[in-house]
């Protein structure tokens, strides 16, 4: 009995020093102190194996000792064994900084430094240009007129936009631009929203390309030159990045500059001799300056003793001679202006590289340092105000369209999708706006502009599906009545740009993260490449803390026991902990991985995509819990909680149970089942119960929906009309309506009225002539019904009105 309780006490000692990541002296102690007891109290066997622990402990885990014998050695097989870093890989490991990524990472995430981030909100300025400009910009957009009669904006709305400062939200007032936050520049995109055409027209000039790059990196000259122009929309600028033979591999660019001379007005000037093919470009059609990506040589060294100088960006206006531009793409489904760019023997002065000769051969660090900031704003931004308009048409039509006498939004095949866009829409929502807060605080989030980028735009597609099914025949019908499928076709555009979606998940999240935001890895590389065996020993044994500390913590709060703190309130507090549970088991399983497939883990792509979905679930649920610490916390909204964070947590568990079935060690994926999951899986699909409530409540005029479509265009005061307006009107009216709806039915049920009455409009007029109603009540009626067929409606054409060519028209009854 002696012996049991020494060793259950031995091993809960350990557990709790590694749960604390106490380190080696902590535990030695327990095993020395157990031990001499053991001995005092008569149990030999077990004090000698106790004792035998603590002095294993101590030559492994005292550095003074460790440093003279093991060390040297795992040094030696480390440098052999570890992944070898390109230049291009450490490239993009050292853009952008690392905050709360790191912390999920680690497996002990301290919630006071993602509750420490402060919201400030927006400025007044940037208040009144959401409350205003924007609404005056959406008004002045008609999704069918668009994309299928001019193929581009309306004249008046592009002079809108250039003369109130669109194309200049990031760049600064001291050159004439609004200097606006990325909250801000974030939640204007989301507004804008309402036509995908026009958002993208306006995020593309102010993420990744020659405003934010100029801002970087440009030279004084430069700034002064174009930041006024792009400001103010004299100068309209594209980037030329990808190429028929250059897509997701940027750093492959077939596209040349080469140093050389060139006599110009009987000068001899220095400059680039350029040589490229550059394809889907955003606004290059229209563009007047181009920045531009390539590769550098410089074959007779007029720069310095390097042939290959590197990628190399450089700005180029329209008119220079050899450049070919003003042919457009056709992208699915929307018609932003997109098409190629091609330059043959263009020569440039050495003065349009960005950044001057300085920033020669600096250009892939400079977009990978840009992108962790724009792929954060314009793509989530976009697919985030894509919900909430989906979810305010499709709450709205769910309400009005009556079928079995009853609204379809009182059917359960219809609430649930309903809610469940509604929970990917609030939780996008506090995503996009919680990580634009961290970057106005000075981060540069490369990891979460990759989960944000895949996951939302993800999101986008499965609530536009949703939205296109609970809206059938309305949402099929293409004209200019249809405010949905033209978006929903053009979705692919944003699961494909700016990194397609499989790259970023199967690549870039966990990928770029098992390096960047692990606490250890990076350090133990650069001890590797340094030859220093002092950082090594150091970084690879608080490693090994990190891994036993993560295999205890997993264990113990998969048990239930050592619960931690957080500082949510009651409702928040349980999907807290469960993060820091499942963070424990991501950082356990993120290091077995590495350990047990080293450099192959590259080449596990559904591995790391899985891990990778893991990273991306726990991300969004901790930026929706501090969404709710932060915000009103409107009536009805803890259901959204409840079913966004259930809805994702489950999903996190999911990936979990596939990483344990895939990886090629069986006996290590059972052991960390065990270790991660040791009472089974906890979390399964929201409640019937949740989606019910959800889709009542988005389908009414609740706090609720007027929550969630916070910051859409839903005035019906522009020169185009506003469905969304028209659905609010109807649904601030609708308990009127349905008290009606079931007097008149009623009546019609026992052939008070006329069989014959089957409209509704005819059962209101039926029901007044026996004085069912009041004439005040058949008035509301009648112009209710008019609004709502208008809302249900769809457009016809004439017969030959989608033909291009006239001429190949079939009549097929001409006679």
């Amino acid at each position: 009995m002696l012996t049991l309780i020494l060793l259950l006490l031995a091993v809960a000692g350990l557990l709790e020093v590694m749960r604390r990541e106490a380190g080696a002296l902590p535990a030695l102690g327990v095993l020395a102190v157990l031990g001499l007891i053991g001995l005092i109290t008569g149990a030999t066997v077990t004090s000698i194996w106790l004792l035998l622990g603590a002095a294993g402990i101590a030559a492994v885990g005292l550095p003074a000792l460790r440093i003279r014998w093991l060390s040297p050695r795992l040094f030696a097989v480390f440098k052999k064994v570890a992944p070898r870093v390109s230049d291009t890989e450490r490239t993009a490991l050292e853009a952008g900084t690392v905050a709360w990524d790191g912390e999920l990472f680690s497996g002990r995430p301290r919630w006071d430094r993602l509750l420490g981030v402060e919201d400030t909100g927006l400025s007044q300025e940037e208040q009144a240009f959401l409350d205003t400009q924007c609404s005056v910009a959406a008004g002045m957009c008609n999704t069918w007129e668009i994309a299928k009669e001019r193929a581009d904006l309306p004249q008046e709305l592009w002079d809108y936009l250039k003369r109130e400062g669109f194309f200049g939200m990031i760049i600064p007032k001291q050159y004439g631009g609004l200097g606006f936050s990325a909250k801000a520049q974030s939640l204007v995109l989301q507004k804008l929203s309402v036509s995908e055409t026009l958002m993208v027209t306006v995020g593309v000039p102010n993420s990744l390309g020659p405003g934010e790059l100029l801002l970087k990196y440009g030279t004084q000259a430069q700034k002064d030159h174009y930041l006024p122009r792009l400001a103010d929309g004299r100068e309209i600028p594209c980037f030329g990045l990808t190429g028929p033979r250059a897509g997701s591999d940027a750093t492959s660019l077939p596209d040349t500059g080469v140093v050389c001379r060139q006599m110009i007005d009987g000068e001899e000037v220095l400059g680039l001799r350029l040589n490229f093919e550059k394809r889907w470009i955003t606004l290059a059609p229209i563009a007047t300056v181009i920045g531009l990506a390539f590769r550098l040589f410089d074959p007779e060294h007029l720069l310095g003793d390097e042939e290959d100088r590197g990628i190399t960006l450089a700005l180029i206006p329209r008119d220079t001679q050899g450049m070919e531009i003003g042919r457009r793409h056709h992208p699915i489904g929307s018609p932003f202006l997109n098409g190629p760019i091609k330059g043959h023997d263009l020569f440039v002065p050495l003065s349009t590289i960005i950044g001057g000769n300085e920033m020669i051969g600096q250009g892939w660090r400079m977009l990978v340092e840009c992108l962790s900031i724009g792929r954060c704003i314009t793509l989530p931004s976009g697919a985030t105000g894509t919900a909430r308009y989906a979810v305010g048409w499709s709450g709205g039509f769910a309400r009005i369209r009556r079928q079995f006498n009853v609204p379809v939004a009182e059917m359960e095949g219809i609430q649930e999708p309903l809610a469940r866009m509604s929970a990917l829409a609030y939780i996008a929502r506090s995503a996009v706006y919680q990580t634009a807060n961290t970057i106005d605080h000075g981060e540069k989030p490369a990891v979460p502009s990759a989960i944000l980028k895949s996951q939302l735009t993800e999101f986008q597609r499965l609530i536009l599906s949703d939205a296109m099914d609970i809206h059938g025949g309305k949402a099929v019908t293409l004209g200019p009545r249809n405010y949905l499928g033209i978006g929903y076709s053009a979705n692919p555009v944003a699961i494909t740009v700016e990194g397609a979606n499989i790259m970023t998940r199967n690549l870039m999240i966990f990928g770029q993260g098992a390096i960047r935001c692990h606490p250890y890895v990076l350090e133990e590389l650069a001890a590797k490449d340094a030859d220093n065996l002092e950082s090594f020993d150091h970084a690879f044994f608080a490693h090994a803390g990190l891994v036993f500390g993560n295999a205890a913590r997993a264990l113990t709060q998969g048990l239930g026991l050592g619960r931690p703190s957080t500082p949510f309130d009651t409702v928040a507090a349980p999907y807290a902990r469960d993060v820091a549970r499942l963070s424990a088991g991501f950082g356990l399983c993120a290091d077995a991985a590495m350990a047990s497939l080293g450099s192959s883990l590259k080449q596990r792509e559904m591995l790391s995509a899985r891990l990778g979905d893991v990273l991306s679930n726990l991300y969004l649920v901790s930026m929706t819990l501090k969404g709710w610490q932060e915000g009103d916390q409107v009536e009805g909204e803890a259901a959204l909680l409840h079913y966004g964070c259930t809805y994702l947590l489950e999903r996190a568990e999911q990936a979990f149970d596939e990483v344990f079935d895939n990886l090629p060690n069986r006996a290590l994926g059972r052991l960390l089942r065990v270790l991660v999951m040791p009472t089974g899986r906890r979390w399964k699909r929201p409640h019937d119960d949740l989606a019910r409530e959800i889709a009542q409540a988005v389908s009414r005029d609740t706090a609720l929906r007027r929550y969630l479509l916070d910051v859409t265009w839903q005035q019906n005061d522009g020169s185009r009309d506003n469905p969304l307006a028209h659905y609010n009107a109807l649904l601030a009216t609708q308990e009127r309506a349905e008290a009606l709806y079931r007097t008149v039915n009623k009546a019609h049920a026992k052939g008070e009225i006329p069989a014959q009455a089957l409209h509704p409009e005819q059962r209101v007029e039926a029901a007044l002539a026996k004085g069912l109603i009041s004439e005040e009540d058949a008035v509301f009626m009648r112009e209710r019904e008019a609004e709502v067929l208008e809302l249900l409606s769809v457009d016809d054409f004439d017969y030959d009105a989608f033909a291009t060519d006239k001429a190949n028209i079939l009549r097929h009854n001409a006679a």
